[in-house]
């Protein structure tokens, strides 16, 4: 195996040695290596193949925006990630790395022959492929694209790793630890500001990595950069590497995905895999520096074709020569300068080719002086090669035309066409961006948050540039936040300031048909593609990237989006600008779900939030269900007992004793003000006015279209404060839907609203015995049904603790709700149960609240609604004011198709045997032997086993269901079709005696 390792050169660690695989083959690094510098430090080039063509690739950068080299790693069991981009991704002993997208093998893969078969495989070819013939696309179509879909092998196994996040305020951040970064740093640190300092790198030091040579004050880069960072910690800057800035939000927010054990082989147990930090900045200083632009030549795409930068970098901070015979292509100065350092290491120099007919005069005397073949005015029309390539055809351009060729051999092709500013993030404030006609590409323009953009993300080139220009920043922030820097005068010797004509597409070869120039590599987009894209009817470069797929990459188009807009423009005949870019999104780069997931994982997925009885409930065996965000007690089963066993013994208990229930979930808002009762008449379909203190009624919540939103019982306490519950699930909801109405529509309004939630404990006690058991606990209130009837409410003393009492029922017998305050919940129901043995007191869940309420024919929104239900659909007319001159809901309400026949109406049903219990959800047809598909004309939206009725019960919306009374409906269910009777909604005590025991 071939050594390119350069002894003694680079910042990796020569006498620490690191061993890995990459498909099951062992190689051995440096530690400080990349995958992609230790594989090319072995002479692999070849690490992936391409999405559609299946063809092979090698890394074609060095950094972050890498298209090719991705590949699958695994650091232990359950810890494997895809699409890991080798060119970032650090190496250490035992490292699992595989290659992607292949079968049987890298070198020798099936899926190639989609390669050969490229003509059929064009932009678009799956819109037009796909639609005929129609039958094929359950069968054929969609299990193949299934199939194809996706690069790497998603991770099968649980994760186990954890992840972590912060937030962190700082007066300025600064993105990119480069020369500019460094510099903006500094200075605004010598003010006396705040100052974050990141990088996606290993290091701080950008491009003074790559390139040791320059000396800065008078010390070698290297020198400089070990004592400036020594100086920046002196100066309290909290320097953060391994770290990218994935988005840049509102308000000078910036999400940051920090690495903190993926380069460690055994991390503390402790230790996240990754943080996520999300970032207020006074002001933001954004050093990205430019990205290098591939040229577009036939067959560019070949491993050992890459960015003359890259090499450089290769060779500089990892020690590695990337070949041994290298051409350079290049419209750019700074592709020389790579072509310089290769020489000088030992990597023979076939010929640097430049597009431009007089390159600078000084870089030419230095390659003649390295004994370099200088190429003017030539360009790249081809290359060979299988697996890496071994030659390039060039040609010399003259008055526009392509003359002779001449092939050089190489084992590397190095190509520069110019750099392009790395404007992602300041593309995702809105900021908007200016063409640079001379550079060949877009600049920062005009900025919408309190940003800087500094060095070469500005179109700055060179090293002293980048350190005035961040001095410069650094200090602007610091005057905006009204402090005073300390400017330091910088000098750079040895710096290597460039220009040049930034080149797109060169020619192809002269069978024009056949070549293939790629744009974006790993979606296989060649300039063909664009350029089809365009004589089909794409005119926007949104359309084109969707059509083509140009961009849409794991590097969202850092590497292709300048050069596919070039070849756009050019197809369409109009100027850049008025093409213009797509939209640069977050995340910057490819993000893991772990890290933007945090701490919201298993248990922690989302907030669990529990009743101060909800530990009662568990010691006595309650099996629990998720409800919105709460764990409520679902039933609660003895020895022996299934669900549904427990549920029909706690629906006996409760209607022939005594039931206790735990509501304490049911949303609650305080309203309060002089205008309280108007505020309630118009958020409201009820009338409110005429409510006495001490009285409740049930209030029905619509949206502006008419459909029911949610409902609760609401107490009047005095004429100027309501006790408003709502639905567990609907509580914040509500709120918000009633603060955005008195912000925005009635801000006139006195009106408080508070939520109060989770300040009340609600206790509900049901059945014959509820007065029995409560009435000894209630101090200075008269619990008779002639003093405190059905639907009062009262604040009084219960069992020693402050209470609101309500007596309201869900189940249609005698019943209470008990608010104390949540620190007083588990201490009352406590003192209720041990007194309520007397009446064979019995605990009760949701299961059978849903079936006692479902006995009664009330509604649970959300359930039996579904966001297209009236009151009137519902049958709960009765609850609208028809004298009400204005309510939220009553214009729409008043739509004609609100009104219309034939609306799906709530009703009850009975199936005809007796016995069978339909499943929720089912759907509902009248004629069971019309063709296939039926006319659905509703669906089941509650079912139970009713202990009461002594058989199944359900409800269901039904197509003009109130005028069906008695009809039959049937329902297709798994085991067959069942036959239903429509009926009315109340199953159970229809007079609603049992309210007045």
């Amino acid at each position: 195996m071939t050594n390119f390792r350069v002894p003694g050169r680079g910042r990796v660690q020569h006498g620490k040695p690191v061993t890995f695989t990459f498909d099951s083959k062992t190689f051995r690094g440096l530690e400080g290596d990349t995958v992609a510098s230790a594989l090319l430090a072995n002479g692999v080039h070849l690490m992936g193949r391409s999405f559609k063509y299946h063809r092979p690739r090698g890394p074609v950068s060095a950094g972050s925006e890498e298209p090719n080299a991705l590949v699958g790693t695994r650091r232990g069991k359950g810890q494997f990630e895809p699409n890991t981009r080798a060119t970032v991704q650090e190496i250490w002993n035992g490292l699992q790395v595989n290659s992607q997208n292949k079968y049987p093998s890298l070198k020798f893969d099936i899926g190639a022959v989609n390669d050969r078969a490229y003509m059929l495989f064009s932009a678009g070819f799956y819109y037009k492929t796909f639609m005929w013939p129609k039958s094929f696309w359950d069968k054929v179509y969609e299990p193949f694209i299934r199939s194809a879909a996706g690069l790497g092998v998603s991770p099968s196994e649980p994760d186990p790793d954890h992840y972590a996040s912060r937030y962190l305020h700082t007066d300025v951040l600064v993105v990119g630890a480069g020369p500019a970064g460094l510099a903006a740093a500094r200075s605004a640190a010598s003010a006396g500001l705040r100052v974050t300092l990141v990088d996606e790198n290993a290091e701080a030091g950008g491009t003074l990595l790559s390139e040791p040579q320059v000396e800065i004050n008078g010390q070698p880069a290297w020198t400089w950069l070990a004592s400036e960072l020594a100086e920046l910690e002196k100066l309290g800057v909290r320097i953060m590497t391994r770290t990218t800035a994935i988005g840049y939000y509102h308000q000078n927010m910036v999400g940051l995905c920090q690495k903190l054990t993926d380069h460690l082989k055994t991390p503390d147990a402790a230790t996240p895999r990754e943080r996520l930090w999300r970032v207020r900045a006074g002001q933001v200083i954004l050093a990205q520096g430019a990205l290098e632009k591939p040229l577009v030549f036939d067959g560019n795409d070949r491993p050992g074709v890459m960015l003359a930068g890259a090499a450089q970098t290769y060779l500089n901070r990892y020690g590695v020569r990337v070949g041994s015979r290298a051409v350079v292509a290049t419209s750019h100065d700074s592709a020389w300068y790579a072509a310089f350092d290769l020489a000088e290491a030992g990597t023979f120099v076939e010929a640097i080719v430049d597009t431009r007919q007089e390159p600078r005069s000084d870089l030419v005397t230095e390659a003649k002086r390295r004994g370099i073949t200088v190429l003017a005015g030539y360009t790249v029309t081809g290359t060979s090669g299988r697996l890496r390539v071994s030659s390039v055809r060039v040609n010399k351009v003259q008055n526009g035309k392509v003359l002779e060729a001449e092939t050089l051999t190489c084992d590397c092709l190095l190509m520069c066409g110019g750099w392009t500013p790395s404007l992602h993030l300041f593309s995702h404030t809105k900021g908007s961006l200016q063409w640079d006609p001379e550079a060949q590409t877009f600049l920062p323009d005009r900025k919408t948050e309190d940003c800087q953009i500094a060095g070469a993300g500005r179109g700055l080139w060179g090293i002293e540039a980048a350190l005035t220009d961040g001095r410069d920043m650094g200090a602007a922030c610091a005057k905006a936040l009204g402090k005073s820097p300390a400017v330091a005068s910088v000098s750079v010797g040895n710096d290597r300031p460039g220009t040049g004509v930034s080149h797109t597409e060169l020619p192809t070869d002269l069978n024009p048909g056949k070549a293939r120039a790629f744009v974006d590599y790993q979606n296989d987009v060649t300039a063909k593609d664009l350029r089809l894209a365009v004589r089909e009817g794409m005119r926007s470069i949104e359309h084109v990237k969707r059509y083509t797929t140009n961009g849409m990459a794991t590097d969202q188009g850092k590497m292709s989006n300048i050069n596919g807009l070039n070849i756009a423009a050019d197809a369409l005949g109009k100027p850049q600008p008025q093409v213009g870019l797509t939209t640069f999104r977050p995340p910057y780069t490819p993000t893991t779900f772990g890290a933007l997931a945090g701490y919201h994982r298993g248990d922690h997925f989302e907030v669990t939030r529990k009743t101060p009885i909800d530990g009662w409930a568990e010691a006595h065996g309650a099996v629990f269900e998720p409800v919105s965000q709460w764990r409520r007690a679902w039933y609660f089963p003895k020895p022996g007992e299934d669900m549904e066993e427990a549920v029909s013994r706690e629906c006996r208990a409760t209607r022939a004793s005594l039931g206790i229930f735990d509501a304490s979930t049911l949303g609650k808002i305080e309203v309060v003000g002089p205008d309280a009762v108007e505020f309630m008449n118009r958020m409201y379909t009820n009338p409110w006015t005429k409510l006495a203190p001490g009285r409740t009624r049930y209030g029905l919540l619509l949206g502006d279209d008419g459909f029911i939103r949610d409902d609760g019982v609401i107490g009047r306490l005095t004429n100027d404060r309501f006790h408003i519950t709502t639905t567990t699930g609907g509580a914040a909801r509500v709120l918000n839907m009633m603060e955005d109405y008195l912000q925005t529509e009635w801000p006139d309004l006195k009106v408080w609203l508070t939520s109060t939630t989770e300040q009340w404990s609600t206790i509900a006690l049901n059945g014959p015995n509820a007065r029995n058991l409560l009435e000894p606990f209630v101090e200075g209130l008269d619990l008779s049904d002639e003093a405190f009837p059905h639907m009062s409410i009262a604040e009084c003393t219960v069992a020693g603790f402050p209470s609101r009492l309500f007596r309201v029922s869900f189940t249609g017998e005698l019943g209470f709700e008990v608010n104390v305050p949540a620190r007083y919940g588990r201490a009352l129901w406590e003192k209720l149960f041990e007194a309520g043995q007397k009446y064979d007191i019995c605990p009760y869940g949701t299961e059978t609240m849903h079936v006692l309420r479902a006995e009664k024919g009330y509604i649970i929104v959300g359930q039996d609604t579904d966001g297209t239900v009236t009151p009137y659909d519902a049958g709960q007319g009765w609850a609208v004011g028809k004298t009400k001159p204005d309510f939220v809901g009553k214009r729409g309400l008043a739509r004609p198709d609100l009104a219309a026949e034939g609306r799906k109406q709530l009703v009850g049903l009975l199936t005809k045997d007796g016995k069978t219990k339909l499943e929720e959800g089912a759907q509902i047809v009248f004629d069971p032997n019309q063709p296939i598909p039926m006319k659905m004309v509703g669906h089941v939206t509650s079912s139970y086993h009713s202990v009461a009725a002594g058989r199944p019960i359900a409800m269901a919306l039904v197509e003009g269901g109130y005028s069906r009374m008695g009809e039959t409906v049937y329902i297709p269910m798994p085991f067959g079709t069942v036959e239903a009777t429509i009926t009315g909604t109340v199953f159970y005590d229809p007079e609603g005696e049992r309210l007045k025991l």
